[in-house]
């Protein structure tokens, strides 16, 4: 799959490595997304595989999807895998390391051959309780020191969020959710105008913070509210 992604004109690999198994998709049990319906498949998970779409992601043995599609997915999996990806699968391509959430492990992912870490907690959906990615960059930043890119993925929804991110040493942030949104709302055009957005919001902000470009923007411009998670954020009724 990497090599026909190198052939097909892809210019790097990201390996998730949060989610050889799922936290419990309870809103999915709920509402019973358990399958995809036909003729939709996930395309690439059951090619060179010997299981049939209906022995694993469709199987509806479970109560949600993910709970599925977990058959598909190797579970022991080790850091050598990672060696080994780089090596003989990436070629020249960049390897990038999504689902890093500490110091130790981002270390671990830099020694064995990664060209960069995304600091992410998988949308806050594998683990309850789990950090913000947020909270997580400053110490992966310091422990990498800056072998690597360090990219932030999570929770960014306007440019002072990548303001923030830019300022705790992300080298550069992920767009996820926005996008979908974007795109379900008003296709290609409303994708290029969220960009656009993000890009007027973040222009905005690093002008009144003071930055007159990406390479002013520090950590002195980040502090704690001083009351900490207690206080309570009410959002406006319109």
């Amino acid at each position: 799959l990497v090599r026909r992604a190198a052939k097909a004109g892809y210019r790097g690999v990201f390996l998730t490595v949060d989610s050889v198994r799922f936290g419990y998709r309870e809103a999915d049990a709920r509402n019973g997304f358990n399958s995809i319906p036909p003729p939709h498949r996930l395309v690439n998970y059951d090619e060179g595989s010997k299981s049939t779409l209906d022995q694993t992601y469709n199987a509806k043995q479970q109560k949600a999807l993910d709970q599925n599609s977990e058959k598909l997915f190797d579970q022991n999996v080790t850091w050598e895998d990672v060696r080994w990806l780089k090596q003989e699968g990436c070629g020249n391509l960049p390897l990038v390391i999504k689902g890093i959430m500490t110091a130790e492990d981002a270390i671990l992912a830099v020694q064995y051959g990664a060209d960069g870490v995304m600091v992410s907690n998988h949308g806050g959906r594998q683990l309850d309780g789990s950090l913000a990615a947020i909270d997580a960059l400053p110490e992966i930043v310091e422990a990498v020191e800056g072998r690597v890119p360090v990219l932030l993925d999570g929770g960014i929804r306007r440019g002072t969020d990548v303001l923030k991110a830019l300022a705790l040493g992300a080298t550069a942030v992920g767009i996820g959710k926005p996008v979908f949104f974007a795109l379900s709302a008003g296709g290609e055009k409303a994708v290029v105008e969220m960009l656009r957005m993000f890009k007027t919001e973040l222009e905005a902000a690093m002008a009144i913070c003071g930055c007159q470009t990406v390479d002013d923007i520090s950590r002195r411009l980040i502090t704690r509210h001083p009351y900490g998670p207690a206080v309570k954020y009410l959002r406006a009724s319109l």
